[in-house]
């Protein structure tokens, strides 16, 4: 089993920054395939960056070039640094891990209870 708890989420203007982390804890290691996702009220569930187990990180092409994400396997801490955030950015965001190290989208089965963050024209 792996635990999955968010954090650094909240409200900003447009433009401002912020950054999210994912700690894990239980049955760490760097094999997972890790994951960022987003969901706006009424709206799908959407992913926003995959890092596999080499941190090779695939970004949605909404975010390329405004978001970061990058995984600590020291401290089992995963991260997602949001510059320049939009209107549009508002949405609960969520960390998941698939266990297989796949990165395949069904195979997210750990999942935290994700963090808000709200954006403010």
């Amino acid at each position: 089993q792996l635990q999955l708890v968010e954090s650094g989420g909240g409200s900003v203007q447009a433009g401002g920054s912020l950054t999210l982390s994912c700690a894990a804890s239980g049955n760490t290691h760097s094999g997972y395939c890790m994951g960022w996702f987003r969901q706006a009220p009424g709206k799908e569930r959407e992913e926003v960056a995959v890092i596999d187990s080499g941190s090779s990180t695939t970004y949605a092409d909404f975010v390329k070039g405004r978001f970061t994400s990058r995984k600590d396997d020291d401290d089992n801490i995963l991260y997602l640094k949001m510059n320049s955030l939009e209107v549009d950015d508002t949405a609960m965001y969520s960390c998941a891990a698939d266990p297989t190290g796949l990165c395949v989208r069904s195979r997210f089965v750990y999942w935290g209870q994700g963090t808000q963050v709200t954006v403010s024209p």
